[in-house]
């Protein structure tokens, strides 16, 4: 893996429940299909995106600001998608 390519975002959660079950699922199979190594902060705990149950461990509310750093020969796609997914409010529509 290129690991000089690294790139960070900060997503604020805008779906109604944040970071439950299905949002994680969806996030982590995004960051999956990516060459690249996805990291979640919020606050003081940091987690894989690649992960839905770390992902849940964030107990991350809507409001949240999720810290998403990725490193590697896709970092900036998968931050791209995994942007729009959590600006699209997962797609899931009983939390428009």
């Amino acid at each position: 893996m290129d690991d000089s390519i690294c790139v960070s975002r900060d997503l604020v959660l805008k779906n109604k429940y944040g970071m439950h079950v299905r949002p994680a699922g969806l996030f982590a199979k995004v960051a999956s299909r990516y060459d690249a190594d996805v990291q979640v902060e919020k606050g003081n705990v940091k987690v894989s995106g690649k992960s839905i149950m770390a992902m849940m461990t964030l107990e991350a509310l809507c409001g949240a600001t999720l810290h998403v750093t990725a490193k590697g020969p896709q970092a900036k796609q998968v931050l791209d998608e995994l942007e729009a997914l959590v600006n699209r409010k997962f797609d899931i529509p009983d939390e428009q």
